[in-house]
């Protein structure tokens, strides 16, 4: 029996934005300062890693009310 490998999940950066909630500028600004990793596949296609896009969120601290 075989086990089935966990292979990353890459997105577009379109399918990045939409994810995020954001514009596709915003998540290629990201890229460009380096916040979020991106890999480029062939000429011209940019992926992302899903788990690279979560681990770029931050948590906000607390306010107590």
């Amino acid at each position: 029996m075989q086990h089935a490998k966990n292979l990353p999940t890459y997105l577009s950066i379109t399918e990045a934005a939409e994810v995020m909630s954001v514009s596709t500028k915003t998540i290629r600004r990201r890229i460009s300062d380096g916040s979020i990793p991106a890999y480029q596949c062939g000429s011209r296609h940019i992926m992302i890693r899903l788990d690279d896009l979560e681990a770029s969120l931050r948590r906000i601290p607390t306010v107590g009310w």
